[in-house]
């Protein structure tokens, strides 16, 4: 998947999806949009509007749905399980609410871990990466420390190195300062604008938080399984 400038990253084209248990509920109606290279976009809407659930689809993990995603203008709905998790690997980051670190192993280590997957780089590369991921983000003094020993504004701020160390074409983010005080939040916002806006990343962020995502270049806002025009 070839990056150009200022191309889309991420398009969706009437994704429609159904929970069928215990009775039929249609939760994401006609989706269609796009997100440009280094945009940063927020998706708002009260709970149970469908937006982690899109996000999900968005995200691959979900395969259930009707309609088409493209990431870097190559389609990927329709692919194998097996595909379809190695164009994860390999292109999309994640930052989820709570981080997921491993607490067993460092903080260089957790950071590691998808690169290692990928097997594309040598250790000693993954882990030179690792370490400049880790310093972008101001905490590579604490790398080898255990992920359990540090506190939870230094945990998503790993977990944001983590899902940086494949250079992905986007990153998306579930709640990403949901488990934050109002000063790691602002931290956080500041690392993912920065990566936007400097590194040319796109990001894609759920979103409660209306300080948080009226600072991101534009918002997408969802009620009852649909986007709102704006």
């Amino acid at each position: 998947m070839n990056d150009q400038a200022g191309h889309t990253v991420l398009r969706a084209d009437r994704i429609n999806k159904y929970f069928r248990m215990p009775v039929v509920f249609h939760v994401l109606k006609d989706i269609t949009f796009s997100v440009q290279q280094g945009e940063f976009v927020s998706i708002m809407g009260k709970s149970g509007c469908g937006k982690s659930t899109l996000l999900y689809v968005l995200s691959t993990m979900d395969t259930d749905y009707e309609g088409t995603l493209y990431l870097n203008e190559e389609k990927v709905s329709g692919q194998t399980g097996d595909q379809l998790a190695a164009i994860r690997n390999a292109h999309i980051g994640f930052i989820f609410q709570f981080h997921y670190l491993l607490p067993e192993f460092t903080v260089l280590r957790n950071v590691m871990l998808p690169a290692l997957k990928l097997g594309k780089k040598s250790e000693e590369e993954i882990r030179q990466d690792a370490l400049d991921k880790l310093r972008l983000l101001d905490i590579h003094e604490q790398a080898e420390k255990l992920a359990s020993r540090i506190s939870g504004g230094q945990k998503q701020r790993v977990a944001i190195a983590r899902a940086l160390i494949n250079e992905p074409a986007i990153i998306m983010a579930d709640e990403p300062t949901g488990n934050l005080d109002s000063k790691n939040s602002r931290n956080v916002f500041e690392i993912l604008d920065q990566l936007s806006h400097e590194k040319k990343m796109s990001l894609l962020v759920v979103t409660h938080d209306r300080e948080f995502a009226e600072k991101t270049d534009r918002i997408i806002t969802m009620e009852d399984g649909r986007i709102i025009p704006v």
